[in-house]
């Protein structure tokens, strides 16, 4: 297996990526992941991009613009348009890319990306099989999962940030995560902890552009699961305080050819340890069962 840094294009602006090739010739499936809210691929998807290569299927781990090693200013500006935008660039660039089969390109989405890979596979047409893990369904459960009092908290410094921008002027941040009653969108006893925990060295910067929170309630990608005609798996865990099991499981149920898997954990436990070992095993399992012929399942064991 091997790993190279490449970027493409969304834009005109540069998104950072890293590729991760698997051992021997031949065009190989490749599965596109990326982050959820506010994270960057530091944020172990390299951790899951290796166990898929190892498997045989190539991987192409990317940062949104606004975020991480990619371009964009201003910086940590969590834009839905712009993230799709970077979603269909990453497919494109995909596609494009020798050793690639084409017609064997995935997408691999967490937490807020588990909901934007619904959005893509269900406009396009080409998409060969989806994982959505933890994933952001609607605006209206992940609202109550805050609850009133940190929803009118949010709303109020997104207003502000949204005034902020209309005037030109830098954005007003508001923290991804926090402990318990402090301002931020994630505050679940496991939200501080895990985000930390998927990062070897420094964490993330732990903020966004409040302006999104005002975007959020509207955005709905759940209700389009039932145009995503490809194979799709919802890990699913039962006890996320962030993304609520029951929307997933509802969004599994809708998708013609959705499969949803249980896990008795909260939202962050997925990226380390005993769970992260089941999870990816489960992935890989489906990934390598819709991508990959049996002679090609074959020759990655041997390898």
């Amino acid at each position: 297996m091997e790993r190279r840094d490449v970027d493409f294009q969304s834009s005109g602006e540069r998104c950072a990526a890293w590729l991760y090739e698997p051992e021997g010739a031949g065009a190989h499936p490749c599965v596109v992941l990326g982050h959820g809210f506010g994270a960057t691929r530091e944020g172990r998807l390299w951790a899951f991009a290796e166990r898929f290569a190892a498997a045989g299927i190539a991987a192409l781990v990317f940062d949104y613009r606004h975020f991480g090693d990619s371009d964009g200013e201003p910086r940590q500006l969590l834009d839905i348009g712009r993230q799709l935008d970077d979603w269909r660039a990453a497919v494109a660039f995909a596609h494009s890319l020798d050793g690639i089969d084409p017609g064997r390109v995935a997408l691999w989405g967490t937490s807020f990306a588990g909901g934007h890979v619904i959005r893509i596979a269900a406009r396009d047409e080409r998409i060969a099989a989806v994982v959505s893990q933890i994933p952001y369904t609607t605006g209206l459960s992940a609202m109550a999962a805050l609850g009133p009092r940190q929803n009118l908290r949010l709303t109020a410094v997104a207003l502000r940030d949204a005034a902020l921008a209309l005037a030109g002027h830098s954005p007003r941040y508001a923290p991804c995560v926090g402990a318990a009653g402090e301002l931020a969108a994630m505050t679940t006893p496991d939200a501080l902890p895990g985000y930390v925990a998927m990062y070897e060295g420094d964490p993330a910067r732990n903020e966004v552009a409040a302006r999104v929170l005002l975007r959020v309630p509207t955005y709905n990608p759940a209700w389009w699961a039932s145009r995503v005609r490809c194979p799709l798996l919802v890990c699913i865990a039962d006890e996320d305080g962030v993304t609520p099991a029951r929307p997933a499981e509802r969004m599994a149920a809708r998708a013609p050819r959705g499969e949803a898997v249980h896990y008795p954990i909260r939202h962050f436990d997925i990226y380390v340890g005993e769970w992260f070992e089941r999870a990816v095993a489960d992935q890989t399992e489906f990934l390598t069962r819709h991508l990959l012929s049996s002679a090609d399942r074959a020759e990655a064991v041997a390898g």
